[in-house]
């Protein structure tokens, strides 16, 4: 069934759905992004929701937004086809090239984008790092200083850097102001480990950020896990080597919350990105890979 919005109860069902699976595979079969659009309907009316029911009971779950979508089977349910036939309702369902993620590299899902005849398009490296190893020190160029975000005051600069900072990015460049809202919203939404890189003779000039991020767990304490959530730097000061700096300023911030490991997320096709998180000590854990029709 294809809809574009979802009631109360369905939510709650795929949220439950989409915990049977993470403890069934170890890695969480929904992004961030297709939680937040899940929960809130309202605020993305262009996302489109397919469901597959067994005895009534929502037993698969996809969803399209843009040209990209992700969807999972009930562990339970699985091995009967369901998978194949959200796959299929997902493609059926869009004019464009539907590209659709595969979270930690699951053969199962190998093998269903063969069936398909897609191939991969896109692949997203989770790199994680101990904290107990020493970082290296935190030096900010000349001029500049950290400050954290401050909701409401910052929103509309942070916006104006993150887009420019990822002009080419499918999805990070394109967020709305609703987009921050929801996050800012978040219970694990800390403003002190959001920090902005900014003049030090204008302190509301933003040159770069870097937004951290830890879960919390069902008592509502932070978890051992810390996030580089998103580091950006505007592409005026680029040669201000922000982007280290910036980066061991969160990991830091991390270390002083409590938190024993770091990861983050970084696609495969940015090589700069990626020996940047090497030389800090971050290696790849896991891998995501998104699948498409050839061009």
């Amino acid at each position: 069934m294809k809809v574009t919005s979802v009631t109360a109860v369905e939510i709650d069902a795929v949220l439950a759905l989409a915990d049977a699976a993470t403890a069934t595979d170890g890695v969480a079969p929904l992004s961030e992004q297709t939680l937040l659009a899940l929960r809130n309907p309202r605020e993305y009316p262009d996302v489109i929701h397919l469901f597959s029911r067994a005895d009534s009971v929502i037993a698969g779950y996809a969803q399209i937004a843009g040209d990209s979508g992700e969807l999972v089977v009930h562990p339970a349910r699985r091995g009967r086809g369901l998978g194949r036939e959200l796959a299929e309702a997902m493609l059926r369902a869009t004019d464009t090239r539907l590209a659709i993620w595969a979270h930690g590299k699951h053969p199962a899902a190998r093998a269903l984008a063969a069936k398909l005849g897609l191939e991969r398009s896109r692949v997203l490296f989770k790199m994680c790092r101990p904290l107990g190893r020493p970082l290296p020190p935190t030096e900010l160029p000349a001029g500049v200083e950290l400050r954290a975000f401050e909701p409401g005051t910052d929103d509309a600069a942070w916006l104006r850097v993150n887009a420019r900072a990822f002009a080419t990015h499918p999805e990070q460049g394109k967020w709305t102001q609703s987009d921050l809202e929801l996050r800012l919203a978040e219970p694990w939404f800390d403003a002190s480990g959001f920090l902005l890189a900014v003049a030090a003779d204008d302190r509301s000039k933003l040159l770069g950020y870097h937004w951290t991020k830890r879960e919390l767990a069902a008592d509502g304490t932070p978890g051992p896990e810390g996030e580089v959530y998103v580091v950006g730097v505007d592409p005026g000061a680029q040669g201000l080597r922000l982007g280290t700096a910036l980066t061991l300023a969160g990991l830091e911030y991390l270390v002083r919350t409590g938190a024993t490991e770091a990861t983050l997320y970084v696609d495969e096709s940015n090589p700069r990105a990626v020996r940047l998180y090497s030389g800090l000590g971050f290696e790849v854990c896991a891998t995501d890979v998104m699948y498409a029709h050839p061009e």
